[in-house]
């Protein structure tokens, strides 16, 4: 699994800029670019399969919670058999059900979080595309401090 406060970690240390050595740190965008694309391609499956996952536990909790669910099926998954504790509820109040459930609260969670990475890896990719524009800009100014 990738581990977003890593990938941060990494990319607060491969975004600086030698300065000293900008031949050197135009070659290691190459490098950096394949690092981080692996990385995004990996985060956007564990997406896809989290968002997956995801649509089989809404529809398992919708079988369940709609008393549609027989009790293999629950004792499969280890749940109560009267998700309701004996309450009497109308239909209208069922989100309320489905929003305070830890099963897909947790679903939630593990969706937003690759959603999150996919993106701030989505971001890291823009910066190294912009790497040797910057190192140029680096480069231009110091020939014009030079006087060049």
């Amino acid at each position: 699994m990738i581990d977003l406060q890593n990938v941060l970690s990494q990319w607060e240390t491969d975004s600086q800029i030698n300065k000293l050595d900008l031949d050197e740190e135009s070659r290691k965008a190459s490098n950096l670019h394949a690092k981080y694309l692996k990385l995004y391609s990996l985060a956007k499956i564990q997406l896809k399969r989290a968002e997956l996952d995801q649509k089989i536990l809404l529809k398992d909790k919708w079988l369940y919670y709609g008393g549609k669910m027989d009790a293999a099926a629950i004792d499969d998954k280890g749940w109560k058999y009267d998700p309701f504790d004996g309450l009497k509820i109308l239909k209208t109040d069922m989100d309320k059900f489905y929003d305070s459930d830890l099963d897909i609260q947790k679903s939630e969670e593990k969706v937003e979080y690759w959603k999150v990475t996919v993106s701030t890896l989505k971001e890291i990719l823009e910066n190294i595309k912009w790497r040797s524009q910057t190192i140029r800009n680096m480069i231009e100014w110091r020939k014009f401090e030079a006087g060049a």
